[in-house]
Formats: structure tokens, C-alpha cells, sequence
């Protein structure tokens, strides 16, 4: 018998962070076996206690799949669509049962993409913080001065929200040039709103850098298997948002 701390299974289940897992069971939304459970710390053996959140049955995880995925434009990282548009794990041959995205990039955004049914790995890379910054190259409509730039760089206010700094160089200079930029959050469509709130829209964007991941020679709809040695890179690089072990 195999037992580990209740939050934990949900993370690792991929239903959300271990932080927020702790804050449902405390609301009375956690069932083991039946019972309403509101104690974080209470200890389960997913391979044969029932464990349901908001009356969802969590099952124990299959095989963990890593997968690093060049997502062409016109994708989705959602599990299905009612207008039947494309979708990613459709470019994943046998994909695994579990599999989702670490994060999302918008339907017209193309580049560097994670896949994964570890939930637990899947909340720690998609947490926002520098311990794991996101890449891009972006071609916007004409050429931002430098004092644009240095303003975005510093953090606008979008939505009422502040955006936490980040990095941006001219990657090529052209009629409409392109830029490297690196984040370490990531609102949706981030890049896009605030490029259009300066005049400078996006016309291409692309995600080239995860971290210390990135790799040139994946062709646009092709992926890989990540590496023990990469999994474990993430893994002990990527602080645990929760602040527990």
C-alpha cells in the first residue's frame, strides 16, 4: 500500500496546483471513498481509495509522457472543439490517454509546446516566476522606438493589471522588424495586447525557448520524447509553487 498526502494526488493528477488543492479540500469539495475529507494532510493510496473533487473521480496516473511538440499556427492545446478546428494532440500519433498541454499557445501562435500526464511536472513548468522564463520572436508592424520598448520592458499596466518586467531585443531590423522577447509570466495573449495597446501589432509570433529547453530542428508539427536528463533538469530547476516537497 502506497500512501501519499491527499493534495499532493490531486496535483498530480494534473487537476490544478497543490496551493489550490489544499484550498478545495479545505471548501468540503474532496471525497474519499464517500466521505467529505477538509484535512490537507490527510494521507490516501490513489490505487485503491476512491478520491473524487467536485464529484469527479481522479485516476491513478498511467505511464508519464513528456513530450516537446513545434506547434504549427492553426492548432489548439484544447482537449476538443465544437467548431472541430485542428487540435495538438492530434499531431501526437497513439497520444497517450491524459496528455494536455503545459499551458496554451493561441490559435495562431506557433513554436515550442509541452505535453504531459504528469500533472504534478505540468503545474511546476507552467507556474509563473523566472525560474522558468518563455522565449519568443515576434514580428510586429513597423519598428518600436527604444522608448517603447524600455516602457514595455519595465511592465505595462494591462487590464487593470500590472505585468511583471521582462526582456526585449531586436532580433532583425526590417520594415517590420522582429523582436526576441522573454517572459516570466504569462497572461493570455500577453504579447499580442500589449504590442496592439502601442501600435506595434503582432503579424507573426513564435515560441522558441521553455526555460533552458529549446531545440532548432524540430520541423513545425513535429515532436519529441523529453529526456530523463531533461525531465529531471525541470524538476529540480522549477521551484514547487506550493513551497512543500
Amino acid at each position: 500500500m502506497v500512501t501519499d498526502r491527499l493534495q499532493k494526488v490531486i496535483a498530480n493528477a494534473g487537476v490544478c496546483s497543490r496551493r489550490k488543492a489544499e484550498v478545495l479540500i479545505q471548501e468540503g469539495r474532496v471525497t474519499v471513498n464517500g466521505r467529505s475529507i477538509n484535512r490537507p494532510g490527510a494521507k490516501v493510496d490513489i490505487a485503491c481509495d476512491h478520491v473524487r473533487v467536485d464529484g469527479k473521480r481522479i485516476r491513478p496516473p498511467g505511464r508519464q509522457t513528456y513530450l516537446l511538440l513545434n506547434k504549427p499556427r492553426g492548432y489548439l492545446c484544447t482537449l476538443s472543439d465544437p467548431a472541430g478546428r485542428p487540435l495538438v494532440s492530434q499531431l501526437v500519433r497513439g497520444c497517450p490517454p491524459g496528455v494536455s498541454t503545459v499551458g496554451r499557445l493561441d490559435f495562431n501562435t506557433e513554436g515550442l509546446l509541452l505535453l504531459t500526464n504528469d500533472g504534478q511536472f505540468a503545474n511546476r513548468v507552467a507556474s509563473a516566476g523566472p525560474h522558468c522564463p518563455k522565449t519568443y520572436v515576434a514580428k510586429v508592424r513597423g519598428t518600436p522606438s527604444r522608448a517603447i520598448l524600455a516602457k514595455i520592458s519595465k511592465g505595462l499596466s494591462l487590464e487593470g493589471k500590472r505585468l511583471a518586467p521582462c526582456k526585449i531585443a531586436v532580433e532583425r531590423q526590417a520594415d517590420n522588424c522582429w523582436l526576441r522577447i522573454t517572459l516570466v509570466e504569462g497572461r493570455n495573449n500577453q504579447i499580442r495586447k500589449v504590442f496592439d495597446r502601442v501600435g506595434h501589432s503582432v503579424i507573426k509570433l513564435r515560441r522558441v525557448q521553455i526555460g533552458f529547453l529549446k531545440d532548432g530542428r524540430l520541423k513545425p508539427g513535429e515532436y519529441r520524447h523529453l529526456s530523463r536528463q531533461e525531465v529531471k533538469r525541470f524538476l529540480d530547476s522549477v521551484a514547487d509553487p506550493s513551497g512543500k516537497a
